[in-house]
């Protein structure tokens, strides 16, 4: 974000982090409204409660792009999205899984946060795909909130449970490479662990072998997006009401693409 509004030259920044907490968030958009800025991007803590934003940036005839995660309700006029369909990402990762246990098997889901679009679409996209292949079967998913030791400690119990794992589809990668953690804790082999973001960490557990695939969410390109399409709104230009940046397979077949990517 900050090297598209350099290379415009007429826009600066202000950033600000929520931490996790939406009244937090709350708080910085009414700061951000009585600052008088131009625009407001805005990447929302909880996809669901997101009215009361949208309330103070129209109230106050502010443009409100919302970037990376969806909200779940109709943007008004002078608002829109910029990000990428979840639920693709889970297809594309249940897809590739699917080839890659030859069409059967058992599979774990370990999710993100609950109020997040992002978690239930992605989601969705596992299950709708595993639902079309006779021979896969989903025994359980879990929400270890994006976290990395969430997930360690959620996969280790699936382990202790004796049940015949064959991959995890998980709705990011820090919950992939926890999980990946864990069944080498435990010395379990021959499971198959997916996640989706393409961070540096994943790409390097892509390059060792120990994770299986990722999908490539191009927060650069939903960066640069939101910027271009805040500038547009300011200045009265028609934009779409939803920006969507294409999610993209990695496997250690292309991994050193995105590993490109990242450094750029």
């Amino acid at each position: 974000m900050q090297n598209k509004m350099k290379a415009d030259g007429n826009v600066s920044g202000q950033f600000e982090d929520a931490k996790g907490d939406i009244a937090q968030q709350i708080q910085q958009v009414e700061n951000f409204v009585s600052q008088g800025v131009d625009a407001i991007i805005l990447n929302p803590v909880d996809t669901q409660g997101v009215k009361p934003m949208i309330k103070l940036a129209e109230s106050a005839k502010i443009p409100l792009v919302f970037v990376n995660r969806r909200p779940e309700v109709t943007l008004p006029a002078g608002m829109a999205y910029v990000g990428s369909d979840s639920k693709l990402a889970g297809k594309l990762q249940m897809e590739e899984l699917a080839k890659l246990m030859n069409g059967k098997g058992n599979v774990m889901i370990l999710m993100g946060e609950l109020s997040n679009e992002a978690t239930r679409d992605r989601t969705r996209g596992v299950e709708e795909v595993a639902a079309k292949y006779p021979g896969i079967k989903i025994l359980d998913k879990q929400t270890a909130k994006w976290g990395r030791k969430e997930a360690v400690d959620i996969t280790t119990d699936w382990v202790l449970t004796g049940q015949q794992i064959d991959a995890i589809a998980s709705n990011n990668d820090e919950m992939a490479i926890g999980a990946i953690l864990a069944l080498k804790q435990a010395k379990k082999t021959g499971v198959l662990v997916a996640g989706v973001d393409g961070t540096p960490d994943a790409l390097e557990f892509i390059k060792k072998g120990d994770l299986a695939l990722s999908v490539f969410q191009d927060a650069k390109g939903q960066g640069e997006g939101a910027v271009q399409t805040a500038i547009q709104l300011v200045k009265g230009e028609k934009v779409e009401s939803n920006v969507l940046i294409p999610y993209q397979l990695i496997t250690k077949a292309n991994y050193q693409e995105f590993a490109d990517k990242n450094r750029k």
